[in-house]
C-alpha cells in the first residue's frame, strides 16, 4: 500500500465521518447520513482524477467505499447527536491536510505543472465539504471563516516548494501538511479571516 492510498483512505474516512455527523445534525434520515457522507468523503478526489484524465479511485478500490460505510455506521451507532465540537473539528483539519497532501503528490506524479499540483491539492481538499454545507443548507465554512482554502493552499504551495527543492516526498509532505493544521489552528484561535468587503451605505 503506497503512502498515497493511505492518504487517500485517511482523508475519505475523516470527511465521510464529519460529513454524517453535519447529516444527522441536520436531522437527516439514514439514507441522507450515508448520501452526505458519500459526497463529502469522494467528490474532491473524483473532480482531482476527472481533472487529471483517470478514473475516479472509488471505482476501482473497494477500501475506499468501506471507508465511507464505516465513518456512516460509527455515526448511526453513536447516536448522540452534538453539534460539531473540537474533537471533530480536529479531525476535519487533519482531513484537510491529508487530502491537500494526496491531491499534490498524485498531480506531481502525472507531471502537471506546479501551480496545476496547488490547485489540484485544493480542488482535493475543499470540494467536498463546500458540498456538504451546500447540500446540508448550512453557510459554507469555506466561503465564510476559517481560511480553510488559505490553510489548503499555503499547505499545498509548501508541498511544492519543497519538493521543488529536491526534498524527500514524504517529509515534503509531513511538512506541507503541518502547514495546512498550522494556518488552520491558527486562525480559529485567534479569530483571522480573509477581508470581506463591506458594503457602502
Amino acid at each position: 500500500m503506497t503512502l498515497l492510498h493511505i492518504l487517500d483512505l485517511l482523508s475519505t474516512f475523516v470527511f465521510a465521518l464529519v460529513g454524517a455527523r453535519v447529516a444527522a445534525d441536520k436531522g437527516l434520515d439514514y439514507g441522507g447520513i450515508a448520501f452526505i457522507a458519500a459526497i463529502a468523503s469522494v467528490s474532491g478526489g473524483t473532480l482531482r482524477n476527472l481533472f487529471l484524465g483517470t478514473r475516479p479511485i472509488w471505482i476501482i478500490d473497494p477500501w475506499v467505499i468501506t471507508s465511507v460505510i464505516l465513518a456512516v455506521i460509527l455515526t448511526l451507532v453513536f447516536r448522540r447527536v452534538t453539534h460539531i465540537g473540537k474533537t471533530l473539528l480536529i479531525m476535519d483539519t487533519f482531513g484537510l491536510a491529508v487530502a491537500t497532501m494526496s491531491g499534490v503528490q498524485l498531480a506531481r506524479e502525472m507531471n502537471t505543472t506546479w501551480f496545476a499540483a496547488i490547485l489540484l491539492g485544493l480542488i482535493t481538499a475543499v470540494t467536498g465539504g463546500l458540498l456538504r454545507d451546500v447540500l446540508c443548507q448550512v453557510e459554507p465554512v469555506l466561503l465564510h471563516r476559517e481560511t480553510i482554502g488559505t490553510s489548503s493552499l499555503a499547505g499545498a504551495a509548501t508541498f511544492v516548494a519543497l519538493l521543488q527543492c529536491n526534498v524527500a516526498g514524504n517529509l515534503a509532505a509531513i511538512l506541507g501538511g503541518a502547514v495546512v493544521v498550522a494556518t488552520r489552528i491558527i486562525s480559529i484561535q485567534f479569530d483571522l479571516h480573509l477581508p470581506k468587503l463591506r458594503n457602502s451605505d
